[in-house]
Formats: structure tokens, sequence, C-alpha cells
């Protein structure tokens, strides 16, 4: 491939490296773009779909560790783990127990807060910069089977409040939703939430970038980065290699394959999800988060998209469909006028998750090249907004305050 023509290349070409390439264009930058698959082929594609700031929350907390170790090996829990891991994965989930406290809890939510309350002027910013795929504002309405499920909901907004989160819900009639069924007794609606199509966001995010002179190239697996006199050189694993003056690893779940290379030790693993579509009788009106079941609901292409589960396995793994049917199972008595024998689109991604809930953002140990990743189940929310801190601190050469908690070098 050769020299790149811009100052930057940004290694990964889902939401959040591609986000990072459009700021950085925004700045004067000229960007090439490689991945080993192409647009949107790691989680950016088969998501929920949400931009929810209320619901990005740290993922280790309490609540999380009870439920965790009641449903480790449990083959129909959201959560599962394999018997066969490796002492790698048992490593990483047990600094991942260490971070289910109240005080981590707080003290990582004030940290998010930052980024969460500017999310979705970021995404404003790519609309208005030419990104044309629709950004649809619709609450999210939460459901539950019984009135003390809601209060574990209502609790949880009420401590990300305390961290400086601005979150606004109401009750909500079950009624209101034509697929909720009458299992359901009460919902919470939460306002100012948003959601799209994510592969058609992606790639048309790709597309501006392209559209503003960025190059994009698919088949391109980077193996190494090494400094060449003044330039970075990227190489891969085609024996080509692309060289600029920055380089962002946004990789995702493959993120610590380069990262550490650039003295990065901070673990990410892949916590797989699931997703299928599903036909209904009637038209999904906004999305639907049912809380028990760990699943997530959005309106998709005429139908359902269900997503759900947390696996942790490799990243490349083939789709286990004993998952699909856990989240069948569980989401089923929640939902009516959903076809379930015609259910589609089944796809299985990996998100990035950290031991400590939070991503990393930031400059790694060897000049020049900077981290974006490691989002867990938020990718999609916050990677507009950490492509434009990330893009001003490659820029500038000064890191901003939002983004001082997530050092990848912490």
């Amino acid at each position: 491939m050769g020299s790149a023509a811009g100052g930057a290349v940004v290694v990964g070409a889902g939401v959040v490296g591609l986000s990072t390439a459009w700021f950085l264009q925004e700045r004067g930058v000229e960007v090439t773009v490689v991945d080993r698959s192409g647009v949107a082929a790691g989680a950016s594609w088969g998501n929920a779909g949400y931009v929810a700031p209320a619901f990005s929350v740290p993922l280790p907390e309490p609540a999380v560790l009870r439920y965790g170790v009641r449903s480790l090996f449990d083959p129909n829990a959201p959560l599962h783990v394999p018997r066969t891991a490796d002492p790698g994965l048992w490593a990483f989930l047990a600094g991942f127990a260490r971070n289910c406290t109240h005080r981590t809890w707080q003290r990582s939510m004030r940290s998010l807060a930052g980024l969460n309350a500017d999310c979705l002027d970021a995404f404003d910013e790519l609309a208005k910069g030419g990104v044309g795929a629709p950004t649809k504002t619709a609450p999210i309405v939460a459901a539950f089977e019984r009135p003390e499920q809601a209060g574990e909901l209502r609790e949880e907004f009420e401590r990300a409040r305390l961290g400086g989160q601005e979150i606004w819900f109401a009750d909500a009639a079950p009624s209101e939703v034509p697929q909720l069924s009458s299992l359901v007794s009460t919902a919470l609606r939460v306002e100012g939430q948003r959601y799209i199509d994510p592969g058609e966001f992606t790639r048309s995010l790709a597309e501006a970038v392209e559209g503003r002179g960025g190059r994009i190239h698919a088949g391109f697996t980077a193996r190494d980065v090494v400094r060449d006199g003044g330039r970075l050189v990227v190489k891969s694993t085609q024996n080509d290699y692309v060289s600029a003056d920055s380089v962002v690893l946004a990789t995702g779940a493959w993120l610590p394959e380069l990262a550490v290379k650039a003295g990065v030790k901070r673990q990410v693993r892949a916590g797989r999800g699931y997703s299928f579509t599903l036909p209904v009788e009637e038209p999904v009106v906004g999305p639907i988060y049912l809380p028990a079941a760990r699943v997530a609901c959005t309106p998709y292409q005429g139908g359902l998209r269900v997503a759900g589960t947390m696996e942790f396995r490799s990243p490349d793994a083939a789709l286990d469909g004993r998952r699909i049917e856990a989240i069948v199972q569980s989401a089923r008595p929640f939902l009516r006028g959903v076809d379930w024998e015609g259910r589609h689109d089944e796809w299985v991604g990996p998100r990035p998750v950290t031991a400590d809930g939070l991503p990393l953002i930031g400059a790694s140990k060897m000049p020049g090249v900077h981290i974006a990743g490691g989002h867990g189940m938020w990718g999609l929310t916050l990677g507009p907004i950490t492509g434009r801190l990330l893009s001003e601190q490659i820029v500038t050469g000064e890191r901003p305050a939002a983004v001082r908690p997530f050092d990848p070098l912490r």
C-alpha cells in the first residue's frame, strides 16, 4: 500500500475508529483507515443500536457480581463463561470482581458522566457534517414483571445522578407499547434517548470519511506498529504497510494484539453479544429494554431487533446457537405480536470489555500512537464523543479533561 497521503492512520473501521477519523478530518488531518475485514465488521453492525447516555454506566457493580456468581455456568443465563476458559480470562474476571463495589462504581460513574453529557452533541455534529444516516429520538421503555424490579432501576438511575449523570424518567403504561405482553405490570419511560440502525450509520460514517478525501482499506490485518525515522509504520499480515505521523488503534476486542506493543497493559476481553431480528404484527414505536432478561430491543428495518447476552469467549469464535436460544427463552414471556419462528439476521459480535468498566482513550507509551477502545456495551453511544476528544488531543497535544480518567496507561 505504501505511504499514506495523510498524517494519520486509524486501525479499525467500526464506529469508534471512523468517528476518530472524521473528527481528525475536521481538524485538517488527512486520514487512512485500515481494517482486517471492512466497515462495521465487528460489534458495530449487529448491536442493539441504542444511543443511550442514561444507560451508559460502569459494568462492574455489586449487583452484577452477585448475579454473575449465580449464573456463571448456567448455559441459559445472560452471562456465560465457558468451562474451558483460559487462565488469563479468570485473572481478568477476578479483576472485574474487585471493581464491583459501590465506591468504585460511583467514581467510575463520575468519569463516564463527562462523556455522556456531550455524546449526543457529537452525533449532531456528525449529522451536520454530512453523515446522513438518521438518528431517531425516542424514549426507551423499560419493562418489568413486578413493581419492585422497577425500583432497582430507579435506584441505579439515582446513583448515576449522584455521579453527575442527567437522567429523566417517569412511570409508563405497558399498554403504550404494543409488543409488551400481559406479563409486564410496570414500565419506566426514559426520556432523551435515541436509536439508530448501527450498520447503516457506520456505513454512512465511512462514506462521509471517504467523501472528504479519506481512504478506507479492507483486508488489512495490522500486526505491528514500528517507528521508521520520523514516521510510524503499520505493518499487516499480508506483508503490506501504511505509514503516517500518527496512529490510532481502534480495533475493539482485538485491541490487545497491538496495544500491548505500545505499552498498554490494561486487558481488554471480548464480551460477545448476540442479536437477531423478528417480524412484528404492529409497528414498533421505540426501543424496549427488558432488565430481568438483560435484553435490549429496537425498531429495525420494519421488525424488532433483539439483542442480549454477555459471553466471554474468543472474539473470532463461531456463533453459538445455544446463546440465541437462551435470549429467546428469556425474552419470549415479555413480548407478544412477534414471530419467533421467523427470526433472521442471527449475529454475534465482540464487545471490548475492560476490568474496571472504563474505556481506554489517549496516548500510549509509543509516541504518536493513540488508543481508542474498551467501551464495553457503549461503543456506539460513546464512539463519536471519543473521536472528537481524541482528535483534539492528537492535534493539539493537550489532553482534554474529559478523557483523563480513561488514560490507557492507568
